[in-house]
């Protein structure tokens, strides 16, 4: 594995700019306000000849209650595995008894600590490297994180203070099956990470949108290997008011829009919002395959069940080729069906189709039903084609397809699910009408049909003298 450079400081000191900056990314959320990043962000960079891994951390308050303190759990975690810890500071802030604190814990932890003061343009450099040489650190360093000035002097100091690891496997890129987990705040998304895992690797709290950052964790199951991506909770558009929110909600949907499965989770103690409605709609307008996962379902009696049921049945016809699993992620039911259930959904995203195989489908759902007739003639299917897989799309071609209705478009992709059992992902539909050889070209006459055109008309005008 490559070593680990862990970013540490208080708040808002600038710690996901210089992640962003490190990685060249733009991962990590950033915003004028303290406390925003709160799990551990992973990411690789690749500035030098050498890669490491940089993690992102929630800034220490000094607090251990609350969101705060287990923001302080996951830093200390971060901490423990790093090789080097950079300690980023506030050159506009000066020298804080909070900064002094923190120096002394990452000294009690044994690793080797650069000190960057970040954000000293505007300021003056020399004043600002002077006031924090009091932490007795040798290798402190200006830093401008959001104007990327003073990167390369950190890489290749950084460099030298880490184990020369020659595996150039970071573990950190996407392997296996990509699945996004999305829902609604307090749906116990990070739960249910978490208890895949077999680990507290995110931040759970009864505070509904502890997550905001998009945390992608890595994760082997049964002999398959995942991506596991945790995303915020999304509210209903009215509710969101803080831009942070906003930003939060544009990861969520760029992470559907990256995945390959998409686990919409849905609290079953409360009633399916159209904002889970919404969540879906997004997963099949991107073309994700497609599982919904009814979380905390231990608990409920016989008769809450039943309503629940009976409601999801009611409101998702139009996604039934989803498997619906009922899990709870606390306890831990329910989730090797919810896996069985994203590798089938994956597979069938995956299908490779051939075509004599959609035509000979074709043929046989056109001949089961043919389309209504488009102003006295019936539109022609000739053959099929695979488009595209993830979602799996079939190309028809014809005549007269333009005018084929949606209730037919929707016959065809439910023929094509059933033959070749597309369980838990869309299938599209794409008609594609021949071209006309002649279309543009003008049908000159010869001298005999000319001369026969002229007597048909002479003939004509006798008659209706």
């Amino acid at each position: 594995m490559l070593p680990v450079v862990a970013l540490v400081g208080r708040p808002n000191v600038g710690k996901s700019t210089l992640f962003n900056a490190l990685t060249r990314s733009r991962d990590a959320l950033v915003a004028d306000m303290p406390g925003v990043t709160r799990d551990r962000h992973y990411g690789v960079c690749r500035l030098a000849h050498r890669p490491f891994v940089v993690v992102d951390t929630g800034g220490l308050s000094g607090k251990e209650e609350g969101i705060e303190g287990l923001t302080a759990q996951q830093v200390r975690l971060a901490i423990s595995e790093a090789n080097l810890l950079v300690f980023v500071v506030d050159a506009r802030d000066g020298v804080l008894p909070l900064d002094a604190a923190i120096l002394g814990e990452l000294r009690r932890s044994g690793k080797p600590v650069i000190v960057v003061v970040n954000k000293v343009d505007g300021t003056d450099e020399q004043s600002s490297l002077g006031e924090f040489a009091s932490f007795g650190i040798a290798s402190t360093l200006p830093m401008s994180a959001a104007h990327n000035r003073g990167i390369d002097l950190l890489v290749e100091t950084a460099l030298p203070q880490l184990p020369d690891d020659r595996d150039d496997d970071p573990g950190l890129e996407d392997s296996g099956i990509r699945v996004a987990i999305v829902g609604r705040p307090n749906a116990g998304k990070s739960t249910l990470i978490n208890r895949l895992l077999g680990e507290d690797r995110l931040i759970v709290s009864d505070v509904a949108g502890t997550t905001r950052d998009p945390i992608r964790v890595p994760l082997e199951r049964d002999g398959k290997k995942y991506t596991l991506i945790d995303t915020a909770g999304v509210r209903r558009r009215a509710r969101v008011e803080e831009a942070v929110e906003k930003f939060s909600v544009i990861k969520t949907l760029q992470s559907i829009a990256a995945s390959q499965v998409t686990i919409v989770l849905i609290d079953a103690r409360e009633n399916l919002a159209d904002q889970d409605l919404t969540l879906i709609g997004h997963a099949i307008e991107e073309g994700r395959a497609l599982v919904i996962a009814v979380n905390k379902w231990d608990g409920m009696d016989t008769y809450a069940r039943e309503q629940c049921q009976r409601a999801l049945e009611r409101r998702l016809q139009f996604v039934e080729w989803a498997k619906t699993v009922f899990i709870s992620a606390l306890h831990g039911s329910g989730l090797r069906e919810l896996m069985k259930a994203v590798v089938r959904a994956h597979s069938a995203a995956t299908r490779v189709m051939s075509s004599s195989e959609l035509t000979r489908t074709l043929e046989k759902a056109y001949e089961a039903y043919q389309p209504p007739l488009v102003r006295g003639h019936a539109p022609k299917l000739r053959y099929a084609h695979p488009g595209g897989s993830n979602p799996p799309t079939i190309v028809i071609h014809g005549s007269r397809t333009k005018h084929i209705a949606p209730a037919y478009r929707r016959y065809l992709e439910g023929f094509f699910r059933k033959r070749f059992k597309l369980e838990g992902t869309p299938v599209r539909v794409d008609f594609r009408d021949g071209e006309n050889p002649f279309a543009g070209k003008k049908n000159v006459l010869t001298d005999s049909q000319a001369a026969r055109r002229q007597r048909m008309i002479r003939n004509a005008k006798r008659r209706e003298k």
